[in-house]
């Protein structure tokens, strides 16, 4: 006779419970730096059955079929940190997240946190800087440039924003932390799985009749931030910006129409081509432009992605939490333990993942 589960003490479903996305990550197999090659990475196909494969990423090909469809993010990331001075000489990091309503405002992030206050002023030289308007709701501040303008305060001052587990910049960052594809400039982060692709593969691809196309979702704080809330459902996520073309979204419709699969590179492209269809009357992927606070996790029902290509992410993040709700909790953190015991490579310059729903 089977035991109704105890709930828990605080009465959080064990579902949704923070811990549930948690694993153990030895230091040495977060990568510091990109592989030689962009396709040369390791690849960890997990199936619909059986157990994980293993490959290079340069045979991703050989797990996708003519008429499948893949749909990349193309935004680029910004020289969005600076690193100006507080009044009396110390020290200042700003991370430029998106241009917010207020006339040439910005939303960012700043440390240190507790010693910048609004009204402050931050030197990037003797006549720029950067003043900090307000403070918003979920820690972010609203900035604005002085003596300079936005662009140009980024391209004389700022730096490509490596995440911070990456210690010391390797050769060729600023290079590699873009995909070969972006375009529209916009992102505080890399949308990482598209990392892995060279122009040859591509093109590769789509001689054997395997359809690509992109659509832009600018990464900011609502990928990246960290989840506090010990029930994942109360994490207040921040808006990012998404565009989606018609020609991508016919792209999407007519690969449906033909018996095709939506393969989306990366969790970015997950979440604005969800968040699409969500927000459709008709409950497919069409044009247009929206800001998303998504938060895909256990359970969710996707719509539009039939396949993921994602890298290996933190552990507790949200983007952990997609890759759990699209393959399933229990599969994907028993795959992360492969991958730790392969000394897979993990996070932005490391290795990758293709899940099928």
């Amino acid at each position: 006779m089977n035991e109704t589960p105890k709930p828990e003490p605080d009465g959080v479903p064990r579902e949704f419970r923070l811990e549930q996305f948690d694993y153990e990550l030895p230091d040495a197999l977060i990568a510091q730096r990109p592989s030689e090659r962009r396709d040369r990475s390791r690849l960890l196909v997990l199936t619909r059955d059986g157990p994980a494969e293993h490959a290079i990423f340069s045979d991703v090909g050989e797990h996708v079929r003519p008429g499948d469809l893949l749909v990349a993010n193309d935004t680029r990331v910004l020289k969005a940190r600076l690193f100006p001075k507080r009044r009396g000489g110390g020290a200042a990091q700003v991370l430029l997240l998106h241009p917010s309503g207020a006339p040439g405002a910005w939303e960012a992030m700043v440390r240190p946190g507790q010693r910048i206050r609004v009204g402050d002023r931050l030197s990037l030289g003797p006549d720029a800087g950067i003043e900090i308007l307000d403070r918003n709701p979920l820690g972010t501040r609203l900035v604005r440039f002085y003596g300079i303008e936005a662009d140009a305060a980024m391209a004389r001052f700022g730096c490509v924003p490596l995440p911070p587990y990456i210690k010391g910049e390797p050769p060729q960052a600023q290079e590699r932390y873009q995909t070969v594809y972006a375009a529209k400039n916009g992102s505080a982060a890399a949308p990482t799985a598209g990392l892995h692709f060279t122009s040859e593969l591509i093109a590769a691809l789509e001689a054997r009749g395997i359809g690509w196309t992109t659509i832009t979702l600018h990464v900011g704080a609502g990928t990246f931030q960290p989840v506090h809330a010990s029930d994942i459902r109360e994490h207040p996520m921040h808006a990012e910006f998404y565009e989606i073309s018609e020609q991508a979204a016919s792209a999407v419709r007519a690969a449906r129409e033909r018996g095709g699969r939506i393969v989306g590179v990366g969790t970015t492209t997950v979440r604005a081509l969800e968040d699409a269809a969500l927000n459709s009357t008709r409950g497919t992927v069409e044009a247009g432009t929206r800001w998303t606070r998504i938060f895909i996790y256990p359970p969710f029902e996707f719509r539009v992605v039939d396949a993921l290509i994602t890298n290996f992410h933190l552990p507790r993040s949200t983007l952990l939490m997609l890759v759990c709700a699209f393959a399933g909790t229990e599969r994907v953190l028993d795959a992360y333990q492969d991958a730790v015991r392969l000394d897979y490579r993990f996070y932005s310059f490391g290795d990758a993942m293709f899940a099928f729903r």
